[in-house]
């Protein structure tokens, strides 16, 4: 298959919680900065060149639940995909409709920096790609009315060189890539917290019309203690499973 080897990367409490308060004790933060340190950083254990996340989660963290600056009479946009550059490292975010109210066409993690992609359907209106445009955000159309796993994913490779693909949540997304078969491993950092939030999502979800309930097998590949008392878990997805 064309497309990005792509890991699922993320951290939970000892409950398995995407986020919550446990994420503010001193164990959440150890664990955080070994999450971070794996993937980003000046020495990551994975060389990858972009991050993958769903709507929800870009608004949580980068976009604020900010409403897009729209032009509903904006001139008819080319077809097709735009390619506002090419980068070092990428923010892919998963947007089917087009509803994100991006500032600019980068963010910075930490002190990570990078250039931002939209994945968009054709749902997405023309005054929301018109939007994109004159941010200077590169898009990929990639479905019609739902997202096209692997159609977005060789496109991501091909139109942007990327080879290896960090996939960071939320748990639906997560999980919707897994029963897809567009994930390859797990890596997981485990906090040594928890809050008991019943609330909060957890590292996977079912959400109908993108995913089921079916049992999915994982290898082992890694175990490692961290600091904090965290530890780090690396799997393989198992291939007879998706």
């Amino acid at each position: 298959m064309n497309r990005p080897y792509i890991f699922c990367h993320m951290m939970t409490s000892l409950d398995g919680k995407i986020m919550g308060p446990y994420m503010e004790t001193p164990e959440g933060n150890a664990a955080g900065d070994v999450f971070y340190h794996i993937s980003f950083g000046k020495n990551p254990y994975y060389k990858h060149q972009g991050w993958l996340s769903g709507r929800i989660t870009t608004d949580d963290n980068f976009t604020f639940y900010e409403k897009p600056e729209l032009n509903e009479q904006a001139p008819l946009v080319p077809e097709g995909d735009y390619i506002a550059k090419q980068a070092g490292m990428y923010y892919v975010s998963v947007d089917p409709s087009g509803r994100l109210g991006w500032k600019n066409s980068t963010l910075t993690y930490v002190d990570t920096t990078a250039h931002v992609i939209e994945v968009l359907t054709e749902k997405a209106s023309n005054a929301y790609k018109d939007f994109l445009r004159r941010l200077g955000i590169s898009y990929i159309i990639a479905g019609a009315e739902a997202l096209d796993y692997e159609l977005a994913m060789s496109k991501l490779k091909n139109l942007f060189g990327i080879e290896t693909l960090m996939l960071g949540g939320g748990g639906i997304l997560n999980w919707s890539f897994i029963q897809a078969g567009m994930c390859d491993e797990v890596s997981l950092v485990i906090a040594a917290a928890a809050d008991g939030s019943l609330d909060t999502p957890s590292l996977f979800g079912v959400r109908d019309g993108l995913s089921c309930n079916k049992a999915v097998g994982f290898e082992l590949q890694s175990a490692e203690v961290k600091d904090g008392g965290s530890v780090w878990l690396r799997y393989k997805v198992s291939q007879q499973s998706v």
